[in-house]
């Protein structure tokens, strides 16, 4: 087993957070750790907080990729762990369990490119919105795409970090997406045992709906290849610690702009239909969806015994709709839906959401 496991942490102003997980860190059991934080340029004491647990620090341009890619070149260990500031860590024994199951499917695979992420469990502020967080929680269970991030962590080897090219830094946002769909393509993603506690704070600040929304509205682009939505989305996003209401109509603005400017008529047909492609390849979401209201995983813990709606699409509904037709029928869904529905609604909201601001000031 790897002497080492360099843990590398990227960090912005995260002075509220980050000393508590480096606490936890400190703690870990039956596992030797390189801690490296990789910041980016914090104004607060994030630092000076930390400079007691005594990481290797890194400093790096802003924007996660490539304060991450900064740590990894930083990294002595032949094994890697990267997490997010806002992580905690409630078991000691987490990290040597991790390793050894990790090492044990490694031994099995006679490869390197095995990759491990954590299940996620969300701190709150509060006990509302109950099924959305056990929903966006038990699919932190599952390997299917686009369900892994790097809240969850991602545990891999130095050999096959390397030659996947490390993050993509040409965006400040969905690197970890990016690379999570990489290995899932040249390798294999594992779930490792425990979990990984992470800060609710984004859904709970911004409206979990807002930021459910407009995550799946950036996968949906990434993955079909939308690159022209990203250039002209690129200044609006924000970073972690610059979270509060989340208004959605500059990224409906520039999704509509993409599709009129960029990509004219035939290139928007072409962008819809595989936007509908890809909407109804994640089709199975909506069936767990229903498993989380009715509580079915909580139930029973046995896959398919549990998830009774996600088995059947999987059994029945998927090979009826896995098809050009059906991808054609949820082209013209999805463009009414998000020109008709979602983009009108959120012109009203947020415009009001503004009107009322300026009045209470």
């Amino acid at each position: 087993m790897d002497a080492t496991l360099s843990v590398i942490i990227p960090a912005l102003n995260e002075a509220d957070t980050l000393p508590s997980l480096l606490a936890d860190l400190n703690v870990q059991k039956d596992v030797k750790l390189e801690i490296i934080v990789a910041d980016g340029g914090s104004t607060d004491e994030t630092l000076a907080l930390c400079r007691p647990f005594d990481p290797v620090i890194v400093s790096a341009p802003r924007g996660r990729a490539r304060q991450l890619n900064a740590g990894f070149r930083k990294a002595a260990g032949d094994s890697l762990l990267f997490i997010h500031a806002d992580t905690r860590i409630e078991d000691p024994g987490l990290l040597a369990a991790a390793m050894a199951h990790w090492h044990t499917v490694l031994a099995t695979a006679g490869h390197d490119r095995i990759a491990g992420h954590f299940p996620l469990r969300f701190t709150r502020s509060d006990a509302r919105h109950s099924v959305f967080f056990r929903y966006a929680e038990g699919k932190t269970h599952f390997n299917r795409v686009n369900t892994t991030n790097g809240d969850q962590g991602f545990l891999l080897k130095r050999s096959f970090f390397e030659g996947l090219g490390g993050f993509d830094e040409s965006q400040h946002f969905l690197e970890d997406q990016k690379l999570a769909e990489k290995i899932r393509q040249r390798g294999r993603w594992i779930t490792l045992p425990g979990h990984l506690y992470t800060s609710g704070r984004r859904f709970e600040t911004e409206g979990h709906h807002r930021r459910y929304i407009l995550m799946s509205m950036l996968m949906a682009l990434y993955s079909t290849g939308r690159t022209e939505f990203f250039d002209r989305a690129k200044n609006i996003y924000l970073s972690q610690n610059e979270t509060g209401y989340l208004p959605l109509t500059p990224y409906f603005a520039a999704a509509v702009k993409m599709f009129i400017f960029d990509l004219g008529i035939a290139g928007s047909i072409r962008a819809w239909f595989y936007i509908g492609r890809y909407i109804r390849q994640n089709s199975w979401q909506m069936f767990y969806f229903f498993d989380v209201l009715f509580r079915f995983p909580e139930k029973n813990r046995e896959i398919k015994k549990g998830y009774p709606f996600l088995s059947f699409h999987d059994t029945y509904f998927w090979p009826l709709t896995n098809n050009t037709l059906c991808d054609a029928i949820n082209t013209c869904i999805s463009f009414f839906w998000f020109m008709l529905v979602l983009a009108p609604f959120f012109l009203i909201a947020d415009t009001l959401h503004a009107l009322i601001s300026c009045f209470r000031r």
